[in-house]
Parts: C-alpha cells; structure tokens; sequence
C-alpha cells in the first residue's frame, strides 16, 4: 500500500509541474515578398498549438502597432473570396512594414473561428444553402465564436510590449486583450474592400457580431 501511495504523490507531482502560457522556442529571419521579419516561435502549453509572431523592426514597448490574425487555411493559403482574411493578412504585414515596426501575431487553432476546419466546411456549405455564418455555427451545434486570445497576449508579454495600437475591426479582440493585460492605444480599421463572394458574411460580421465596418454602408446603397 506505501508503495502505490508514493506512485500516486508522484504522478501528482509530475502533473502540478505541468508547464502553461506560451513559451518562446526559435527565432529565425523570415525574408517575405512584403519585408524581412523575425518569426518567433511559441509553444502554447495549454492548448498544445504552436505559434509564430512576425515581427519587424524595433518595436519598442509601448503603442506597437499590432495584428492578431486568426488561422484560416482557405482565405490565407488558398485566395478563397468568402472572407477577407487573406486580403487581411496581407494588408497588416505591408502596414506594419510601412510603419517601420509592428508584430503579426498569427494564431492557430483558430480556425472558423475557433470550431476547426472541418466544421468551417460544414458551416459554409449550409451557407450555400442560405444560412449566415452564425446560423451556420448554432445549426451544427457549435459556439458562435470559440477563440481565445490568451496566447496572443502572453505572446505580447514576452516580446516585451504593453500597449498596442490594434490593427481589428472586431471589438472583442480589444477586449480580449485587455482582459489578459495589454492595452489597447487604438483600435486601426483594416477595412478590404468586398466582393460579391464576402458581402453577405461581411454583413453578418457587422450585424450579428459588432464588427465595425462602415464601409459597407457605400455598397449596400449602391446594390
């Protein structure tokens, strides 16, 4: 008996010395067709991702101009016209270049929204058949929106950077961040311009989930 007594203290002990929060792996030079960054590599220890945060120049501690650009395998590596998340990516990396300075931080397991890629499919198919993105989510039984940005933060934690000017038009993001620490100096519209494809989940995103995008308001008088 006093010997599975000590097996159990330790296997409880390994447990409570389970490490969290992210922790910093590499740093590598990433030369990119838009500038050369520095891609530095995380381990999420209590999600299991791995993580990269892009980062030019000297960013400094305090208003760095910031993106937190959620994976989405099909707009960012496939060009898809259902969202603007490719556009979106490419338009935070060449402003912060064109600042001189700034992090994209890129978050995986983030994909549609936190639910993974396969129910992103599911999702968009029944929004071929008519449903919006949300209806889409709540009809497969899953959240409307299931990311976190804890990771996001500690990764701004550990490059040192306690405000941020936000490159978002979602207002939960801001949020998020100051919840977990960081502040938020400004919240940067990063307004693409929609396509037939986008419209109608861009609408959705203003209607149904607050995010700001006056920009439509031009495209819809003029429909």
């Amino acid at each position: 008996m006093t010997e599975n007594i000590g097996a159990d203290i330790g296997v409880l002990g390994k447990k409570s010395l389970r490490r969290s929060g992210v922790e910093r792996v590499v740093n590598a030079p990433l030369p990119t067709v838009y500038g050369k960054f520095q891609a530095i590599g995380y381990l999420d220890h209590d999600r299991g991702d791995e993580q990269v945060a892009l980062v030019y120049g000297g960013i400094g501690t305090e208003n760095v101009l910031t993106r937190l650009h959620s994976e989405c395998l099909t707009g960012d590596a496939f060009g898809s016209r259902h969202c603007e998340c490719g556009d979106q990516l490419a338009a935070a990396l060449r402003a912060v270049v064109a600042e001189g300075s700034g992090v994209v931080v890129y978050l995986r397991g983030h994909e549609g929204r936190g639910i993974g890629l396969l129910a992103k499919l599911r999702a968009m198919a029944l929004q071929a058949e008519g449903l919006d993105t949300v209806e889409a989510n709540l009809a497969l039984g899953l959240p409307v929106d299931a990311r976190d940005y804890g990771a996001a933060a500690g990764i701004l934690h550990d490059l040192g950077v306690r405000s941020v000017r936000l490159l978002s038009n979602n207002p939960r993001k801001r949020e998020a961040l100051v919840r977990h620490g960081v502040q938020v100096a400004e919240q940067v519209p990063l307004l693409i311009e929609p396509c037939e494809s986008s419209i109608t989940y861009l609408r959705t995103k203003r209607e149904r989930m607050d995010h700001h995008l006056p920009h439509l308001d031009a495209v819809a008088h003029g429909s």
